[in-house]
């Protein structure tokens, strides 16, 4: 579904082909059956199983299912293919895209063959000059919901094709298993064990093409979507998803060190701040992972229930870097980026490069004893598999999950003498036939401050202990009692922003601010290479433009960035790039003259 969120920042990404930008065409899904699911054109009782069972049971079937040597397998068969470039052989069986796609398909058909039919196999053909070849295919594997009425889609992606330094070399040895065969096997494994169970939702699992040469099968597909109002609620992408060891050049905000080791956190990136549907998205995959897989791992143990930190990241992607989340964001739906801790390189291939990623290096592993087998593996195929659980258990929350209340703002509030925290009345004027909602609250932070742990039946809500600010942003979801008693969230409703002092609890409206131009303390404060500044312009101002200027604690300009400045929340993006510690300053210029200062705080 299209997101109320659409303010379209213009991501410019490195084309070898410029001039073939959009010129994606001649859309064909090859699966007729597959189409008409995509539109909700179909009968969901030819695909029901009559299941009684809950999300939570499925997220636990789900977690049993999930074999780190399928992960493995698929990974071992796309590198033997050794060269996935968008512009390979597409006639060998054995070398180039064409065999790696056909195999990638033939797996969707076994799978659906244990399935009864319930997983539909599909190609995704569009016509774009790549590497000199015209035509190209995504592969989906769709598997219909139960709900027609309202029917939604959860997008399950990550591309295959793979490269060396130069973007259309098909004859390097590429075998891509960090970028992107880790991406491409979380996406098979998952279509194979979730196809098990049926959602209300319609759940897509996507292989593209050409991400390398310009993100060209997601942007193809995304512009499908928003042409035939395809109602895609989330989108999932899995890119550089298995590797755990830290490369020289690793793109910030990332490793700690080269060699360094972390298997145990993901990141999410995603675009926008305040109000953006895609940084809501990833706080609700982080959500469903604290409270309903983490769970699971912590009662079943083993390998897969090692405990997993899931970082919302600040910016859209890695300093310089885009993935195929973006064309989705262009269009309007909700998108984010899963993305290892740690990866080997930034891909800038020059002079001294000796990182893994985008040469012939990016292999399974080494052989260190010299049998001719690997067996000191790149990719950490249990962190692999975690980061698909946490995929996983996300969709089928959001699969099952009730429409998010429609409308939430703050009538009163009430800061105790310390000053120290506030106590906050808000009211959900409208939500849907659920009869409780979860109020959740941000300050400094990409996160939640404060969520509601008590769900009461009205609309009115009071919540306590959110941190003193001079800004706060709330926001809602609504929630549905399970069968087994399981609370569960719906998407997280559209973020409003409330200024400290503007409301008052005897009064229940809202006070008037009376300064121009407030400049707001960044967020997230500390920070890791990216930050979001924030300007309020009253609504009596006339637009107008605007300065940030950082400078160190010695006085010293590091940068001036140019911001727009309209009624309401103006924010910009500071990269300060990775690899810096410590405070500086922040001011806000208008018309030359300084209205506001501020710290903030580098912290890698």
């Amino acid at each position: 579904m299209k997101t109320w969120w659409n303010k379209l920042s213009f991501f410019v990404f490195l084309l070898w082909v410029a001039p073939n930008v959009c010129a994606q065409s001649n859309f064909t899904v090859t699966s007729s059956v597959a189409n008409s699911v995509l539109h909700g054109v179909f009968d969901p009782t030819t695909y029901a199983l009559g299941s009684t069972a809950t999300p939570r049971a499925i997220s636990a079937s789900i977690y049993q299912d999930l074999n780190a040597d399928s992960l493995k397998a698929y990974i071992v068969h796309l590198a033997s293919f050794e060269n996935r470039n968008t512009g390979s052989d597409t006639a060998s069986s054995t070398r180039g895209i064409g065999a790696a796609r056909r195999w990638v398909y033939q797996s969707f058909q076994r799978f659906a063959s244990q399935q009864n039919g319930r997983l539909i196999p599909s190609y995704f053909q569009f016509d774009q000059g790549i590497c000199g070849m015209g035509q190209h295919r995504n592969i989906l594997a769709v598997l219909p919901g139960t709900d027609t009425a309202n029917h939604q889609m959860i997008l399950i992606e990550g591309h295959m094709d793979s490269r060396c330094d130069t973007p259309c070399d098909t004859a390097c040895l590429a075998e891509g298993v960090e970028d992107n065969a880790s991406g491409t096997a979380l996406v098979m494994e998952l279509a194979r064990i979730m196809s098990s169970h049926e959602y209300p939702a319609t759940l897509v699992f996507m292989v593209t093409i050409g991400e390398e040469q310009g993100l060209y099968g997601a942007g193809a597909f995304a512009q499908y979507a928003d042409q035939e109002n395809l109602p895609i609620a989330a989108v999932f992408n899995n890119d550089v998803i298995g590797g755990i060891i830290c490369g020289q050049t690793s793109s910030a905000p990332s490793c700690p060190g080269v060699n360094a080791i972390d298997s145990t956190q993901v990141r999410l990136f995603s675009a926008g701040s305040f109000n953006s549907a895609h940084k809501q998205l990833a706080r609700y995959v982080k959500l469903q992972h604290q409270e309903e897989l983490s769970a699971i791992g912590s009662a079943q143990g083993g390998w897969k229930g090692v405990p997993m930190q899931v970082s919302v990241m600040a910016a859209e992607d890695r300093t310089g870097r885009g993935g195929d989340h973006i064309p989705f964001r262009q269009r309007g739906f909700s998108a984010i980026r899963f993305t290892s801790a740690n990866e080997h390189g930034n891909a800038s291939n020059g002079p001294g490069y000796t990182d893994r990623q985008h040469t012939s290096g990016d292999v399974l592993g080494a052989d260190t004893n010299g049998d001719g087998e690997v067996d000191s593996f790149y990719v950490d195929f249990h962190y692999l598999g975690r980061n698909a659980l946490i995929n996983a258990n996300a969709a089928v929350m959001a699969a099952y999950a009730p429409p998010p209340p429609s409308d939430v703002f703050v009538v009163g509030s009430y800061t105790p003498n310390n000053g120290s925290t506030i106590t906050a009345f808000f009211e959900v004027s409208t939500w849907t036939p659920e009869s409780e909602v979860r109020i959740m609250v941000r300050t400094a932070l990409t996160e939640f401050d404060t969520m509601t742990a008590e769900l009461s039946s009205g609309p009115n809500h009071w919540i306590g202990g959110v941190p003193s600010a001079n800004v706060y942003f709330i926001s809602a979801c609504a929630v549905r009692t399970m069968p087994d008693g399981q609370k569960l969230e719906s998407l997280f409703s559209e973020e409003k922003m409330v200024l400290a002092g503007q409301i008052g609890l005897e009064e229940h409206e809202t006070v008037e601010v009376t300064a121009p131009f407030e400049l707001l303390q960044n967020r997230p404060n500390p920070f890791d290479e990216s930050t979001w500044i924030g300007v309020h312009v009253a609504e009596s101002q006339t637009p107008t433009k605007g300065e940030i200027r950082v400078t160190d604690l010695q006085g010293r300009l590091l940068e001036i960035i140019h911001i727009p400045l309209e009624p309401g929340l103006n924010e910009v993006l500071y990269d300060h790039g990775y690899g810096q510690v410590g405070t500086y300053t922040y001011s806000l210029f208008v018309g030359g003259e300084c209205v506001g200062t501020k710290q903030m705080i580098f912290a890698n």
